[in-house]
């Protein structure tokens, strides 16, 4: 990506199609004047920064394309930091595209994915964590997805990491200026002092890398595919906790031929429902396709629900199940289905090492007789025992990736401060710990680095 600051950049802001409205926005040193040719009614050069004024807008010969809305933010108090135009028209494909082409006839040229936040952050406008929460914010399909975002656009994370960093660069240089002194034999870091700090650091580092796996769940969703011998309801419980006929239900055995997948929001948690063909020895290709792509959702969803015919399995059939159908180490809820019409059925004669009061669930899909039990334990299987109220967790695998090599430096320098090895080596490895925290922020960054982040952005953002 090139890094070319000096242009005035121009997109549509609004995502594609027609609406009521659309907007073009524009960021650079000449994006007022651009603005200013195209708009009549108003000298833009000469109002204030964040006010609207409604009027014309006009292409290169003066003849009307649209009559709108153009909002000024004046450089530095803008999006960007820079000066930032958006032109709000009606939301026609034509007039978006017309508005667009005079906007680059008169000077602009065409915005890359992302450069918008780009600019921010090279401005000094928000770090790399606010700008990739920018994006998460956008992409967000649920409520835990969409807070998450907000508490990162706001410096929450940030502002933690360059706690730690500051504390850390204050060790580094204590111990850098005994290197300048080597031959005099003196210290100005105090080793205990470091150690403690370092141990604090690591406990702290170590709570972030553990929130990544509910931070993940809260930004993509998890995959949990509902599994389990022909007819024991699997379908009927699809359309139970979605409250609608999505699946087709039948009587007759094998109805699911191939996996059904649907989303639904759950207590701010994305799940991706994912209905499979019952497992069994089947009967003709078609069905034997079906079992073969149940399989395989067996091994790529986080979570299983694996459902049962409280009439039809014993105890002992269903462990032979979890364990033919490898489920004892996977993160698994046992449905027991039909309690209706086995009331006296005892949930605890299925209890084993696998199955207990954490993980076993009875209901009526058909009822839809406790299924808010069951989406109660869904949500906890899929955060485990993360808290959703965390101020800081880390959702982006850019940033664990960080923290796992600053948790593998900094424990090296532990080693080496407990061993009596010299303070070069503690300060190699805290400076790859400075470098490590430095590029989850962006206080160190490469060109590919920030390539890499915003080549995934929307044109316009």
């Amino acid at each position: 990506m090139n890094f070319d600051n000096q242009d005035t950049i121009v997109a549509i802001a609004t995502p594609q199609g027609e609406g009521a409205l659309g907007i073009i926005r524009l960021s650079g040193r000449e994006a007022i004047s651009i603005a200013n040719k195209i708009f009549k009614n108003k000298n833009l050069q000469n109002v204030n920064s964040h006010t609207l004024h409604y009027g014309c807008f006009t292409d290169l010969s003066g003849e009307i394309i649209d009559e709108g809305v153009v909002s000024v933010f004046r450089a530095p108090n803008s999006y960007t930091g820079e000066e930032v135009i958006e032109l709000s028209c009606h939301g026609s494909s034509y007039i978006l595209q017309k508005v667009l082409e005079v906007c680059i006839q008169y000077g602009a040229r065409m915005a890359k994915a992302g450069e918008f936040t780009l600019r921010a952050f090279l401005n000094g406008k928000m770090d790399l964590t606010q700008a990739e929460a920018v994006a998460d914010l956008i992409a967000s399909e649920s409520k835990g997805a969409h807070d998450l975002a907000i508490k990162q656009m706001r410096g929450g994370f940030s502002q933690e990491i360059a706690r730690l960093r500051e504390q850390l660069i204050h060790f580094a240089s204590l111990i850098e200026l005994e290197l300048d002194f080597s031959e005099e034999d003196v210290e100005f870091a105090d080793r205990d002092d470091l150690k403690d700090l370092i141990r604090k650091i690591l406990v702290f580092i170590r709570g972030l890398k553990e929130s990544f796996q509910l931070g993940n769940v809260m930004k993509n969703g998890i995959a949990t595919a509902i599994v389990g011998r022909p007819n024991a309801g699997k379908s009927t419980l699809l359309n139970a906790i979605l409250k609608e006929d999505r699946a087709i239900v039948s009587d007759i055995e094998g109805t699911t031929r191939d996996t059904i997948e649907s989303y639904i929001n759950i207590d701010r948690v994305r799940f991706r429902l994912i209905d499979t063909a019952g497992i069994r020895d089947a009967r003709d290709v078609i069905e034997k396709i079906g079992v073969e792509r149940t399989m395989k959702e067996l091994t790529s969803s986080a979570l299983i629900i694996y459902m049962f015919d409280i009439n039809k399995l014993s105890p002992e059939e269903v462990w032979e199940d979890l364990k033919k159908f490898d489920l004892i180490d996977k993160n698994i809820i046992v449905v027991a289905n039909k309690m209706d019409t086995n009331p006296y059925a005892k949930p605890s004669a299925y209890y084993s090492p696998q199955i207990d009061t954490d993980n076993f669930v009875t209901l009526s899909a058909i009822n839809e007789m406790n299924i808010p039990h069951l989406k109660d334990t869904m949500v906890r299987k899929a955060v485990k025992s993360s808290s959703l109220e965390s101020d800081v967790i880390v959702s982006n695998s850019r940033h664990f990736e960080a923290l796992v090599t600053a948790e593998h430096h900094l424990s090296q320098a532990l080693s080496n401060l407990q061993s009596g090895i010299t303070g070069d080596f503690v300060a190699m490895d805290i400076r790859h710990t400075l470098i490590a925290l430095g590029e989850i922020t962006g206080e160190v960054s490469t060109d590919d680095l920030l390539d890499r982040i915003f080549r995934d952005f929307c044109i316009g953002k």
